[in-house]
């Protein structure tokens, strides 16, 4: 795992000033490419986090004849595409197999990057024909921002490394500000500026240094996934879930030439990883948090399936300043970041690199099995219509974990059902100003939302897809990239294998989600390895006790910050911010919560930033 960045027609950076940023991404070696070309100098940066290959010859940028390439991320098969190359290999770095097949099939070989099973982003730099040419894994595991305006070029896999290499101060995107306070994500490709944009996932670009002109184009599709013919079958199901599993957990164990841990959150997604991954591993590490005066403490559950497995295991205590934590953890982001599992996230990773460079998690399991109590409620909808006028009548909810709350939240749902997909789809995830406060329609995000749920897909399907492609996508496995790159941790996700991508989609609904028990067919793989008070657990994760501190510990400095805003009444009214800091009567204690924080993130990144503007 690295950091990679570039830039063209700007000033010349040092190696020594772009790698210090990046370096929490890639400690163990630096390297620098530069090239005088007629539309401007171009310069390629790389920090490297050594883990496959750790000899010097791997280090990057990579070159080979007229090609140049940085790359960050892991390609677990990528031995299996040397067989047939003529190519004088000096690594078994999967670089040098990237390096080796654009020698050999130019770019037409981006458009077979289907066939990779790992989690990437690159660039490469072909002098014969002037172009630079990008690519992301299919589904946006390893982030990649670029910057383009009428004469610069940039790119970066961070948003504050990005900053740096463009030679004006980043305009602030209003529009996409609007988005994230209505969603709590970016949507697909924007930022929170102008003029940037990440490339998207699944997809390759290649920038004409002559004509400054860049192509997109997409590799691979998701939604053809899930229409594919469905399996019905519970038993065929479930024996190709487990041998694609274990394959999977193998590959990403075996293909690191470091030890390989594990997190361990107490929910069947990362048991299964750590009982399939003990297998592989003996004593395998394995890490989970627990809260103080919480709970949302789930370290009980993990430490039996540790204590069953045998690992290696950390559970670790969080009790630690969160007033002076808090915002240094968001300003890693640098943007705006809503998801508050961010901050256990960041703890636990630190915790875990304390032992080892990479690490297995959960994600994807959730977004492909069908792992959330909503979509429970998402199938029951037509049943729920009818009483969707309760929804403006009940008290509010006091507690998140509660029988009650969770049909307070299905008739509010069913309410948003009835005036609009966008409004309903919002509710049914993030759920933040939805019932409360409206925010300006994000017109493609819109058209997105309706045309999935106007499809010709099954209604969990629906829901499922719209999830790998917003909150997996935007939010998830950001949070999870930034997280543990923050410590220098590769984190390894066997749920979003090749293989498994490709799966999960095709299962009937009734192996996802079967009357009121989520991720039905994991469960049932579950059972065979995990004790039943996991396979029972409802889904929770790393979740945090938002509502305790915003209400407690947090209290004083997000009130402080919202009092004296500079940004946020720019989306809300003075009498509104005050209302929601001062009246919490009138808000659900969850969601107000989850409003006064979307807000409160919003105000520290963009105070940190007026700070250097």
């Amino acid at each position: 795992m690295c950091g990679i960045a570039g830039s063209l027609n700007t000033q010349k950076l040092p190696l020594e000033h772009i790698c210090e940023l990046m370096h929490h991404r890639g400690p163990d070696s630096k390297g620098a490419f530069y090239d005088s070309t007629k539309w401007g100098l171009l310069q390629f940066f790389h920090a490297r986090l050594s883990i496959q290959d750790l000899s010097p010859l791997a280090h990057q940028p990579m070159e080979y004849d007229n090609l140049c390439l940085v790359f960050n991320g892991e390609i677990y098969n990528h031995l299996e595409f040397r067989k047939n190359l003529d190519f004088p290999f000096k690594t078994h770095s999967d670089t040098e197999t990237i390096l080796a097949l654009f020698a050999r099939f130019g770019e037409t070989f981006l458009e077979n990057l289907n066939a990779f099973d790992g989690m990437f982003a690159l660039a490469l730099f072909d002098k014969a024909t002037q172009k630079i040419y990008f690519a992301r894994d299919r589904m946006g595991k390893k982030p990649l921002f670029l910057y383009q305006d009428s004469t610069q070029f940039a790119f970066a896999s961070e948003l504050n490394t990005l900053q740096i290499l463009v030679e004006r101060p980043l305009e602030i995107d209003f529009d996409a500000l609007n988005f994230y306070l209505q969603s709590g994500f970016f949507y697909c490709d924007n930022t929170s500026y102008k003029n940037v944009f990440a490339l998207p996932n699944a997809s390759y670009g290649i920038l004409n240094l002559a004509t400054h002109s860049l192509e997109i184009k997409p590799y691979f599709d998701l939604k053809s996934c899930y229409a594919a013919p469905k399996i019905t079958d519970e038993n065929e199901a479930l024996q190709t879930c487990e041998t694609l599993l274990k394959q999977s957990i193998q590959n990403r164990i075996e293909s690191s030439d470091l030890e390989v841990g594990a997190f361990l959150s107490g929910g069947i997604d990362s048991s299964l990883i750590v009982a399939l991954g003990s297998q592989i591993t003996p004593k395998l590490r394995t890490f989970t948090i627990s809260f103080e005066n919480s709970s949302f403490d789930e370290s009980i559950l993990a430490e039996a399936t540790a204590k069953r497995y045998n690992t290696l295991h950390t559970t670790l205590k969080i009790s630690t300043n969160l007033k002076d934590d808090v915002p240094k953890i968001l300003q890693n982001y640098g943007r705006p970041f809503f998801d508050s599992s961010a901050i256990p996230s960041f703890y636990v990773a630190k915790a875990a690199k304390e032992h080892l460079s990479v690490i297995l998690n959960g994600d994807g399991a959730d977004e492909f099995f069908g792992g959330y109590r909503r979509y429970v409620g998402h199938l029951l909808l037509n049943k729920i219509l009818p009483f969707s006028f309760f929804a403006n009548l009940l008290p509010n909810p006091k507690a998140k974990q509660s029988l009650y709350n969770y049909f307070y939240r299905l008739l509010q749902m069913a309410n948003a059902y009835k005036k609009d997909l966008l409004e309903y789809y919002l509710c049914a995830t993030t759920d933040i100003f939805v019932g409360f406060y409206d925010f300006p329609v994000y017109p493609s995000f819109k058209v997105k939302v309706e045309s999935i749920f106007k499809s010709n897909l099954s209604p969990l399907s629906k829901m499922l897809l719209l999830d790998a492609q917003n909150l997996l996508l935007c939010d998830l496995l950001p949070k999870m990239d930034i997280a543990t790159m923050a410590h220098s941790l590769e984190a390894r996700s066997p749920f979003l294998s090749k293989s498994l991508v490709e799966f999960a989609p095709r299962l009937d609904d009734s192996l996802k989600v079967r009357k009121n028990v989520t991720k039905y067919l994991l469960r049932k793989l579950a059972k065979k390895y995990l004790d039943e008070a996991v396979c029972s657990a409802p889904k929770r994760g790393f979740e945090v006790p938002l509502t305790t501190w915003v209400d407690g510990e947090l209290k004083p400095l997000i009130l402080e910050t919202l009092q004296t805003p500079k940004i946020a009444q720019e989306f809300l009214g003075k009498n509104t911010l005050e209302s929601l800091c001062f009246k919490p009567h009138l808000y659900p204690k969850e969601k107000r919560a989850k409003m006064l924080w979307s807000l409160f993130v919003l105000e520290v990144w963009y105070q940190n930033q007026y700070k250097k503007l």
